[in-house]
């Protein structure tokens, strides 16, 4: 199924879709008591190459739980595999994939997939390749990891078996001292040694298999946070001198992300430690290369970003929001040490802030929910994460609301979609250009390198230098949906349903005139 917009805004040629678009959007701003809103709009030109390149994708931690997930889940889809389950034959799917098993929706309860909107590469055609410090081969990490069937393992050890991970970067001080008997893969020599491996490592992955693409997804072991030192990761310049000198400061995941850029490459941290410094957002910029994070945006933080929007929204003041985690997966064994789970905290409890800052009645300036997150380790329970959330609101007249939810999910299987849609959507974003419809000679410029339109899938999303920070898990997909629909001339979704509202709009109608009822009125005196 494809999305032909009849319109003639909108030009298709074989190498791309070309829109012309009214973009409209309001600037507000608060003089003393009285906030004047100006309404503004853009005519914009916004064209889509139609041209799918040869995707690899490479994982930093291919080996672990995420790692090992998501190469079973490409190979199962691919192969078309079923295997039977106590309640029936369970077929491969994409369940959780924005892209692969969401829809939208196109008006008159027409709905279509994501995937069909603009041309999106197709999971079954991406290559895979990727990095750990551990080096057993996949088939072999993918047991290990205790995340899926045994019955389909048993049908994926024969292509998982030949898979095995390249030699990683392991800094004992950034993650925790238990990860240290698993580090048996290692690339030797100082940083810039290892930084050329990495990029020589992406160039033979990408001239063996003769790659237009390869995007970069860090889903290795959550680093602590790394010391932001002017003169050494705070500029491009700043942090290659650094890297040059073997300065302790530089993580592992910064590396990485430094390797990736030099070699354009999209890089997306799906982890929550500041990979991204001044500098590495510095060197993007300036190469024009896409990065993305952070920290996967999973379970418990994207029901925490619609109830909170709910409350807030509905005039419920949250005051309370506590919460509990325990897993037993290596991340979990990672976390259990004080500075990575400071990481993970940090990601987990700014999630509420954009909302809570939206409504100044129920919030003085400053003033937030107390907010608390707890992750203990305990091995039994394995890649099936306990989540519990206790929120205490304030409502009517004093009176308070407490709602408790108790959510168990198998992490990697929730993680595992949204690296595929990670990578889906920055690729099919690398591919949009876009430039003012009435600077004849402007050339097109791509999306901003810090890929905000991302921040749908990430816990903690990071933006541009000066736009504003938004958690609320609706209206980062409406940004997503939006923009993949302004790519083919198509209004945004804005739910006024007035077709169905107003007499003279109303589908069974074809009237230009006003209803009789009003005509005759008019006819007899009215007004």
């Amino acid at each position: 199924m494809s999305v032909i917009v009849n319109s003639e805004d909108v030009k298709y040629t074989d190498n791309f879709i070309e829109t012309n678009y009214v973009y409209r959007y309001t600037k507000a701003e608060k003089i003393g008591n009285a906030v004047r809103v100006t309404p503004l709009s853009e005519k914009l030109v916004i064209k889509t190459s139609r041209k799918l390149p040869k995707l690899g994708v490479m994982l930093v931690g291919w080996g672990g739980n995420n790692g090992s997930t998501f190469t079973a889940a490409l190979l199962a889809n691919k192969l078309g595999l079923s295997w039977p389950t106590k309640k029936r034959i369970q077929k491969a799917n994409w369940y959780g994939s924005l892209t692969q098993a969401a829809t939208v929706s196109l008006g008159d309860d027409v709905f279509v997939p994501f995937s069909h909107l603009l041309p999106m590469v197709d999971p079954n055609n991406i290559f895979i390749d990727g990095w750990d410090i551990n080096s057993s081969n996949l088939a072999d990490s993918m047991e290990r990891a205790q995340v899926l069937d045994v019955t389909l393992q048993q049908q994926l050890k024969p292509h998982m078996e030949n898979l095995k991970p390249r030699p990683s970067v392991y800094q004992p001080e950034f993650i925790a001292a238990n990860q240290m008997t698993r580090a048996d893969n290692l690339i030797s020599g100082t940083k810039q040694d290892q930084l050329e491996r990495i990029k020589a490592d992406i160039q033979d992955f990408q001239k063996t298999n003769d790659l237009d693409k390869v995007v970069v997804v860090w889903t290795a072991n959550t680093e602590c946070y790394s010391n932001v030192i002017e003169g050494i990761n705070d500029t491009a310049e700043n942090i290659k001198t650094a890297i040059a000198s073997n300065h302790s400061e530089i993580s592992p995941s910064t590396l990485f992300a430094y390797g990736c850029i030099s070699a354009g490459c999209t890089y997306i941290n799906g982890a929550p430690q500041n990979t991204f410094v001044p500098g590495i957002v510095d060197f993007a910029e300036k190469q024009g290369v896409f990065i993305a994070g952070d920290d996967f945006k999973s379970g418990q933080t994207k029901i925490k970003s619609v109830l909170v929007d709910f409350l807030v929204g509905a005039g419920i003041k949250p005051v309370s929001i506590v919460s509990y985690n325990h897993l037993g997966n290596n991340d979990g064994m990672n976390l259990s040490a004080p500075k990575q789970f400071r990481s993970k905290e940090i990601s987990k409890s700014n999630v509420v802030d954009d909302m809570v800052n939206s409504n100044e009645v129920l919030y003085s300036p400053g003033e937030k929910p107390d907010h608390v997150v707890v992750i203990k380790y305990a091995p039994y329970v394995g890649d099936s994460k306990r989540a519990m959330d206790e929120y205490t609101s304030e409502i009517l007249m004093g009176g308070l609301n407490t709602i408790v939810i108790y959510n168990t999910c198998e992490d990697s299987l929730l993680a595992t979609p949204i690296i595929l849609d990670l990578v889906l959507l920055a690729e099919l974003f690398s591919r949009v250009k876009v430039k003012r419809a009435d600077w004849s000679d402007e050339e097109y410029t791509g999306l901003h390198p810090v890929l905000s339109i991302l921040s749908y899938l990430c816990k903690a999303p990071m933006v541009p230098n000066g736009a504003p920070v938004i958690n609320a898990l609706n209206r980062q997909r409406a940004c997503i949906e939006n923009v993949m629909k302004a790519c083919i001339g198509l209004p945004p979704e804005n739910n006024m349903s007035l077709e169905h509202k107003l007499p003279f709009l109303m589908t069974n109608s074809t009237c230009t005139e006003p209803p009789k009822s009003k005509k005759l009125k008019m006819e007899n005196g009215g007004h």
